[in-house]
C-alpha cells in the first residue's frame, strides 16, 4: 500500500499529517513520532532520506518485492528464453529474471519488468518534452499496462509489478501533475490484478481524495469512484459496491453517452454487482445486459475483452438465478461456449479471462444437468425437443 497510515500506530492519516523533517515519514502527532524514533526509526531515517524520502523509498522497496514475486510466478514459462527488449536472459543491471503476463504465445512476449518500465518511462518523457497532444500522451501511457506485441493488457502479478514501477516513477511529481493521478490508478489496478484487495482499497481511497483536493473534473472523479466501487466488489462489500456503481453508471451515461466505452464499462460493473447482491436483482442485471451487450458488440466487436466480460456476467445472471428456467440454463451454456471460444482464440488458454469462461461453463453445465430430467436427456439424444 502507499503511505496513508501512521508509521508508529497504523492509524489513518490526513494527507498533510506531521512528518519527520529529514525523511518525511508521516505520523499522527509528535508522540507517535518520538515512539517510532525509539523503536528503530533512528537507524533507518538517513537511509530512507538517501532513498528519496519515505514515499519514494517505500515504492522502490515494494517494486522490488513485486518484481521478485512476478519472476518467481513466471519461472516455468520463461525458462531458457530472452527479453524481447534487451535480448538478455538476466537484466544487465538488476539481475532480475523474465516474466510474461499478457496474451503472447510461443516464444513471444518474454521480457524484464525493468525493461518494460524503462521503455514506458522514455516514451512518455519524449511525449512530454515534445508537447504532444493528449491522444499521443494517452497512447504512450498505455505502455505501462499493455503489451506492445499482442496489444493486450498484462495481468496478475506482472500487472502488479508494473503498477509499482509506474508509481515509483511518478510518485515525486506534484499532486496536480498530469502523470500522478494515472500513476496511482495504475498501482491500484496492479494490486487488484494480483488479488491484494486490502492494499488496493487504501490506494483507491487515496486516489479519490487526491482528485477531490486538486479539483479534478467530474469525469475524473467518476473514474476514481468506479475504481473504489470495483474494490468494494472484490472485498465482497456488495451493498457499498452496487450503490456506488449505480451512481457512477448514471453519471457516466449522462456525460459520455450510451455508445461510449466508459458507459459500457460502468454498465457491466453495475450488472456484476447486482448479480452478487441478492436474487431479487437478477432480473435487473439481465435486463441491463440485454440492452448493453448489443451496443458493445456493435461498437467494440465480439473479440473485445469488455464485450466478453459482459457476456460472461450475463450468463452468470441466467444460471445463478433461483428462478432460472431450462431455457435460461441452455442460453447460459450456449453463451459461455461461444464467448469462451473467442476468449481462447484472442487471449490464449492460460489467460485469466479464458479460465473464467471455462469455470463458468462447468458451473452452468452442472446447473443444467441438475435441472434436466432423464426423459429430457434421452429425448435430446434422439434429437427430439420437449416442450
Amino acid at each position: 500500500m502507499i503511505l496513508t497510515n501512521c508509521a508508529a500506530c497504523a492509524a489513518p492519516l490526513a494527507h498533510n499529517a506531521p512528518r519527520c523533517i529529514r525523511c518525511w515519514t508521516r505520523y499522527c502527532d509528535s508522540t507517535c513520532q518520538h515512539d517510532h524514533w525509539r523503536r528503530g526509526h533512528k537507524q533507518m531515517c538517513k537511509k530512507i532520506h538517501r532513498g528519496g524520502n519515505a514515499e519514494q523509498y517505500h515504492a522502490d522497496e515494494k517494486y522490488k518485492e513485486a518484481v521478485a514475486e512476478a519472476v518467481e510466478a513466471c519461472a516455468d514459462d520463461t525458462k531458457g528464453q530472452t527479453c524481447f527488449i534487451c535480448t538478455q536472459a538476466l537484466h544487465w543491471k538488476t539481475k532480475e529474471g523474465l516474466v510474461r503476463g499478457c496474451s503472447c504465445r510461443g516464444t513471444a512476449g518474454f521480457v524484464h519488468v525493468s525493461c518494460l518500465a524503462e521503455q514506458a518511462k522514455i516514451l512518455y518523457a519524449e511525449a512530454e518534452e515534445n508537447n504532444l497532444d493528449e491522444n499521443a500522451l494517452n497512447e504512450r501511457w498505455e505502455r505501462w499496462d499493455t503489451c506492445s506485441m499482442c496489444k493486450q493488457m498484462y495481468h496478475g502479478v506482472v500487472r502488479c509489478a508494473l503498477g509499482w514501477a509506474c508509481w515509483k516513477t511518478y510518485v515525486g511529481r506534484p499532486e496536480g501533475h498530469w502523470a500522478r493521478c494515472p500513476a496511482i490508478n495504475q498501482l491500484g489496478n496492479g494490486l487488484s490484478a494480483a488479488n491484494h484487495y486490502e492494499d488496493a482499497l487504501a490506494v483507491r481511497e487515496a486516489e479519490l481524495a487526491m482528485k477531490r483536493r486538486i479539483g479534478a473534473s467530474e469525469e475524473s472523479i467518476l473514474v476514481a469512484q468506479s475504481n473504489l466501487a470495483n474494490t468494494y466488489h472484490d472485498l465482497d462489500r456488495f451493498e457499498e459496491a452496487v450503490r456506488l456503481r449505480r451512481d457512477v453508471y448514471s453519471g457516466t451515461l449522462k456525460i459520455c453517452g450510451e455508445d461510449s466505452r466508459d458507459s459500457l464499462i460502468e454498465a457491466n460493473n453495475y450488472a456484476a454487482s447486482l448479480v452478487h447482491l441478492d436474487s431479487e436483482r437478477f432480473e435487473e442485471a439481465k435486463s441491463l445486459l440485454r440492452k448493453e451487450i448489443p451496443v458493445a458488440r456493435r461498437t467494440l466487436g465480439d473479440s473485445d475483452r469488455l464485450t466478453l466480460k459482459m457476456r460472461w456476467n450475463y450468463a452468470g445472471a441466467l444460471y445463478k438465478d433461483d428462478g432460472a428456467t431450462l431455457d435460461d440454463f441452455r442460453e447460459a451454456v450456449t453463451t459461455l461456449e461461444d464467448a469462451g471460444r473467442i476468449a481462447r482464440r484472442v487471449f490464449g488458454g492460460t489467460h485469466p479471462l479464458t479460465e473464467e469462461f471455462e469455470n463458468g461453463l462447468q458451473d452452468a453445465q452442472a446447473a443444467l444437468t441438475a435441472h434436466v430430467s432423464p426423459e429430457e436427456w434421452r429425448a435430446a439424444a434422439r434429437g427430439v425437443k420437449i416442450h
